[in-house]
């Protein structure tokens, strides 16, 4: 329980009309000390200073880490995009993504050496996504085990399913991005326009990526979203990576990003079922989406 979250400040709305502006935005340059002390950045600058690229700062209102929350133990962190309020992820320049999508796996790599048990690192973009400040940002949970969904995943991969994914996406003509990174509509997709990144490496870990790998990523990503923009508009989704825990052997487990456009809502039959119908074929999906 974080009954605590029901405090949070919203800055964002449920459509483009009446959005807020940088005058009243914590996270916005020159309002530093609106938010708990910075924990890392880039850039330049002192602690708390404007001149940042990339800012983390510690999550007011903490899903794990504070007495409220009993066992639930852990870190919960803020990790800023960029200083522009207006651009989401897709639309901030190409190294400012990279620079944050870097923050996020050393923020990743530091929770762990800490101890902590698992990090969960995601983007939520609007209110419908569940974004609570407009402002683009992410954010990293790092409890101190993982869950008993993140467990069960990760021992699914018994094989590479993502490699094998990324194979049969190629055959089916399901690939949007192609490159060292590739986006693609997975076959079997739960939510419309779903899209999944990877790289062709198979790293079980998104803290163990090497830099050129998360360049890469980071780029598909990009374009991939960039695409949904063109077809869906201004689009409330979700960023989510998946990363297998420290403790389990995972040798065959992929790191993979999903991006989910909230075009959906998940109402009483999936809810009741555990089944997700999907109103959006994955290969329709991929065909608006591709650039052809």
């Amino acid at each position: 329980m974080a009954a605590d979250r029901a405090a949070r400040p919203y800055t964002t709305t449920t459509d483009t009309d009446g959005r807020t502006g940088p005058e009243t935005c914590p996270f916005c340059e020159g309002h530093e000390r609106e938010t708990p002390p910075e924990t890392a950045r880039t850039g330049t600058g002192d602690p708390d200073t404007p001149g940042w690229r990339v800012r983390v700062v510690p999550n007011l209102y903490p899903i794990v880490g504070t007495p409220d929350h009993g066992d639930a133990t852990g870190a919960h962190e803020v990790v800023i995009l960029s200083p522009d309020h207006d651009r989401d992820f897709a639309r901030i320049e190409p190294d400012q993504a990279v620079e944050a999508f870097t923050v996020l796996r050393d923020r990743a790599r530091e929770h762990l050496a800490d101890g902590r048990g698992y990090v969960s690192a995601f983007v939520n973009h609007r209110r419908a996504a569940g974004a609570s400040i407009e402002h683009p940002h992410a954010q990293l949970v790092a409890p101190d085990a993982p869950s008993a969904a993140v467990v069960a995943m990760t021992e699914r991969f018994t094989t590479d399913l993502i490699a094998r994914e990324m194979a049969d996406a190629r055959r089916n003509g399901l690939v949007i991005v192609d490159g060292p990174a590739i986006a693609w509509c997975p076959p079997a997709s739960w939510s419309p326009y779903l899209v999944r990144v990877a790289h062709r490496s198979t790293r079980a870990r998104f803290e163990e990526a090497t830099d050129a790998e998360i360049e890469v990523v980071t780029h598909a990503l990009q374009v991939a979203l960039a695409r949904i923009t063109t077809v869906l508009g201004d689009v409330a989704y979700n960023l989510v990576i998946h990363s297998a825990p420290p403790a389990i052997h995972a040798a065959e487990m992929h790191w993979h990003i999903e991006m989910i456009p909230r075009t959906s809502v998940i109402a009483g039959f999936e809810l009741g079922s555990g089944i997700y119908a999907n109103s959006v074929a994955p290969e329709q999906a991929a065909a608006f989406l591709r650039d052809d």
